[in-house]
Order: structure tokens, then C-alpha cells, then sequence
């Protein structure tokens, strides 16, 4: 085996021309991706324990799948999906203050502030104002909120806007969900969250985090010399896709971050074990696994390590603007000590985080000049090769 092309050789069916930049600067591309992807695939738009108590709900707004959606746990502790909109007049029922929206009722109820007709959480519509002014079409039992298909896996809830998905969840995550079960996801909930929106399309965003090829120069500030720049065991699941990134064992941390590791190994930036990590996960027990990086297509990354996992969605908001949202959680710390060395770890990651977003925005503009019209990509770079084709295959379907 050629060691250079080593992806080459094991995914020949991807190819190993230059790439396109159409697809990340063309408008008129934006939109065949709202409707052929976006608007027909299952997207992961929270975790169910964000929603635990009978009347908790949360409001996500979806621009690319041009809706926002309520997704509210009844009192009979089934936890649904809405379109967030009123039967009456089209006003959202719940109103939003941002990109989510968080709230609760304890008679698990929401009301519409335009007329104060109210939904019960099954999406039933319980009450109209001055019912009796309405003529005989209209039937109360008719006219509760419109439902989107909702199901989950292992505590990630997904929603699928199309009126009749052409697959299960489980059937669009195939080996994928046997990759991660087990996983104790629901163990480490103590979480950090940052967001922000970027002027670039959401490829943009998920191409910088899809590769550890740029460790080496925008990482030397917060990760010198930590990460090796290959991949490794590199998976690719229909359109998920999966691989290895892993430390360069000798690399030394500075005193703080080596004192911070010691206490609570929250940083990725140490050398991890693996009592949680399903047998799929570094199944050779490589010594320098530091974390899995997987993608779970369209738009969402997913990273599992010892004692951490943390997650990066790319929402699109338009052809060249996205919302980032990054997530990272660990156990939650039981001293002073163990909560400093927690937040150090986060701090680093954070930093990282800005080196990686810093890019992006430059990238988009430099490739709506045109004076490029294609990326040539190395074989490390097979899951940002693998989402081209991907994204393609669903545009052309």
C-alpha cells in the first residue's frame, strides 16, 4: 500500500481530482440543498434530557428547512415535534428570542400571544377564544399544530421536516449507531456551549473541522505539536462518515495544562483511556488515540474521547452565512479543583475553536472571487472529499 494514498487506495470510488468551489458560492446550489437535503434528511436538533420535566420545550429555528420547530416532552413524558406555527393566522405560537428558545409549562400548554388560541402538547388544539364567532368549517379537532416526525438515539433527538421521510432513523444511521453504542453519553452532561454566526457557507465551516491537516499551523498557539497530522481508521457509513485523530506521544504540555490534565483529564490534550469507548472505537488500542471525529451528514460532528465528547452543527442561514454551535461536555466536577481544571480545559478548547472559525470567513471570501475555481485536497483530507461527494449525490438525486 502507497502510505501517501493510503485513502486513496481504500476509497477509490471517491476519486482524487480537484474540487469544485461552486457548490460553496453558488446560491441557486444553496437552495437544491434546502430542498434535497435539509428539507427530506434527519436532523439532530438537541438531546432529550435539555427537556426533562412533563411541559419543558425548546425552539429551534431551521432556516435551511424553512421552519422553526417546537419540540416539547408531554405529560405523558413523550417528547414531540411541531412546526411553530398557529392553525389561526400563521403567527408563531411560541415566539422566538434567537436561534433556540427555551421554556416550560407546568399544564404543558403553549398558547399563541396573536389570539390565545392554545395547543396541548400533543399538538391538540385545546382552546379558541370566541369559538362560536368561527363559521361551520371549522373544526377544532382539525386544527392543532402541524407534527414533524420525530424519533431518537441514544438521547440525540432527531427531527424530519418531509411529510413522509424516505427512511427510518435507524435505517439513515445504519453502522453508524453501532459504531457509537454504548457510549455514556447521558454520564457526562456537564456542558459548555458557544455560538456565533459566520459569513460562509456551512461546507466552509464543516471542511475546517473535517481534517487535522491544519493542527500543525493554526493550532501552534494552543496546540503546539500535540496532534499528529494523520487519520487514522478512517470509516465511511453512507453519507456519516468517521476516523481517528491521534497525539504525537513525547509532545509535552505546559506545567498549568499538565497539572489541570493530572485532576481531571477534561482536555483533549493528554493521553486518554478507554474504558467508555465501544469496541468500535480505536479498535487497534492505539497508545496515541487522542478522540474520534466523526460526521453525522449532513451538518453535525460528533466526538467521542475518554470522559468527553463534544459536538460542532453547522446551520445554514443562507449560500455564505452559517450559525456554528459547539457543544463539549465532561462529568461533572465534585471540587474546586476538579470544576478549575475543567474550565481550563474548556478555555483551551475554546481558543482552539477561535483559531478554527477565524479561517472560515476569509476562505468564503476569497472563494466568491472566483479566482479559483477548484481546491485540490490531500488524502488526509478523505472526509471533506467524502462530504463533496456526498452532498453532490444528494443535489443530483
Amino acid at each position: 500500500m502507497n502510505a501517501e494514498h493510503r485513502w486513496l487506495e481504500a476509497y477509490p470510488e471517491l476519486g482524487s481530482g480537484p474540487i469544485s468551489t461552486e457548490p460553496y458560492i453558488s446560491p441557486e446550489w444553496y437552495e437544491k440543498e434546502k430542498e434535497k437535503i435539509f428539507s427530506k434528511v434527519w436532523l439532530c436538533v438537541g438531546r432529550a434530557n435539555e427537556l426533562p420535566r412533563p411541559g419543558d420545550y425548546k425552539v429551534k429555528r431551521i432556516e435551511a428547512a424553512n421552519t422553526s420547530v417546537i419540540v416539547m416532552r408531554g405529560k405523558d413524558g413523550q417528547i414531540r415535534a411541531f412546526h411553530n406555527m398557529c392553525a389561526h393566522r400563521g403567527n408563531t405560537v411560541v415566539t422566538e428570542s434567537g436561534q433556540e428558545t427555551y421554556g416550560r409549562n407546568r399544564a404543558g400548554v403553549i398558547t399563541c400571544r396573536f389570539h390565545g388560541w392554545v395547543y396541548a402538547a400533543d399538538g391538540a388544539l385545546r382552546s379558541v377564544p370566541s369559538q362560536e364567532r368561527f363559521y361551520s368549517c371549522f373544526d377544532k379537532g382539525e386544527n392543532g399544530l402541524a407534527p414533524i416526525h420525530l424519533d431518537t438515539w441514544e438521547g440525540f433527538l432527531f427531527i424530519n421536516v418531509a411529510e413522509k421521510p424516505e427512511h427510518s432513523l435507524a435505517e439513515f444511521l445504519g453502522d453508524y449507531a453501532e459504531h457509537f453504542r454504548g457510549f455514556p453519553f447521558e454520564e457526562l452532561d456537564f456542558g459548555f456551549t458557544y455560538r456565533t454566526e459566520l459569513e460562509c457557507n456551512w461546507k466552509v465551516a464543516h471542511d475546517a473541522f473535517a481534517e487535522a491537516y491544519h493542527v500543525d499551523t493554526i493550532h501552534a498557539g494552543s496546540f503546539p505539536n500535540v496532534f499528529s497530522s494523520g487519520l487514522q481508521n478512517v470509516k465511511l457509513m453512507g453519507p456519516h462518515r468517521t476516523c481517528a485523530v491521534c497525539l504525537t506521544l513525547d509532545a509535552k504540555p505546559t506545567p498549568v495544562a499538565g497539572i489541570a490534565n493530572r485532576i481531571a483529564g477534561a482536555s483533549l490534550v493528554s493521553q486518554r483511556g478507554e474504558s467508555m469507548l465501544p469496541p468500535t472505537i480505536n479498535p487497534d488500542h492505539r497508545p496515541d488515540f487522542a478522540f474520534e471525529l466523526s460526521v453525522l451528514f449532513p451538518n453535525t460532528l460528533l466526538h467521542v474521547s475518554e470522559g468527553i465528547w463534544f459536538t460542532h452543527q453547522f446551520w445554514p442561514l443562507a449560500h455564505n452565512r452559517t450559525l456554528w454551535e459547539g457543544r463539549y461536555y465532561v462529568k461533572a466536577p465534585t471540587s474546586n479543583a476538579g470544576r478549575w481544571a475543567i474550565e481550563h480545559a474548556m478555555t483551551l478548547q475554546r481558543n482552539a475553536w477561535l483559531e478554527d472559525t477565524a479561517t472560515m470567513e476569509d476562505t468564503q471570501r476569497a472563494m466568491q472571487s472566483r479566482a479559483k475555481m477548484h481546491q485540490h485536497l490531500q488524502d488526509d483530507e478523505i472526509l471533506i472529499r467524502h462530504a463533496t461527494v456526498v452532498v453532490d449525490r444528494y443535489v443530483n438525486a
